[in-house]
């Protein structure tokens, strides 16, 4: 059952909406509250996984992947922008030129090959660093290293650019950086 069901959503295009940066999760609520009924079949705002550390200890945490963007998946676009106008808050979908363009297959596979309806957290990769270059062993970033930018070791992040509605976005996905093993080091 489930599974004809991701198949019938997976053909519903996906728009982005641009919102107010910190308030994704907030939005996709107002979105999906004043919508016409059956208008939008998913609103969720992209998360990754990663680990932060507090008091000497690591936590799961997930973070927003598109800060200042929801994603709407929806047959009906023209009626989700009437409705955004109702929003108080600064909404509008994404276009190009004139009209409203669902997100590319290409754009969207990224987010749908780690993810699916209902948990939109792309999970978090781990990798070695040789010389500067990440290698990354498990993941989602397993064999798309060229997709990193960069890498910050000690918030357990890496930049990656994406492309969205035709624009570059660089933005952070989880990537834990283990040291690889030593054989000739020494415990004290």
């Amino acid at each position: 059952m489930e599974r004809k069901q991701t198949q019938a959503t997976s053909e519903v295009p996906w728009y982005v909406v641009n919102v107010p940066t910190g308030k994704e999760t907030k939005m996709c609520q107002v979105i999906e509250r004043i919508a016409p009924e059956g208008a939008v079949i998913e609103c969720f705002s992209p998360r990754y996984a990663t680990q932060i550390k507090r008091a000497g200890e690591w936590l799961d945490v997930q973070k927003t992947l598109l800060p200042g963007y929801v994603v709407v998946a929806t047959r009906q676009i023209s009626a989700v922008k009437r409705c955004l106008r109702k929003v108080p808050e600064y909404a509008r979908v994404l276009s190009m030129g004139e009209s409203f363009v669902p997100l590319a297959s290409e754009e969207r596979a990224w987010i749908e090959a780690f993810t699916y309806e209902g948990d939109r957290c792309v999970p978090m990769s781990m990798g070695v660093m040789e010389g500067d270059r990440a290698v990354v062993v498990s993941g989602p970033l397993k064999g798309r290293e060229a997709l990193i930018k960069s890498v910050n070791r000690h918030r357990s992040i890496a930049y990656v650019e994406l492309q969205i509605c035709g624009r570059i976005v660089t933005t952070k996905v989880g990537l834990g950086i283990v040291s690889p093993k030593d054989d000739s080091s020494t415990d004290s």
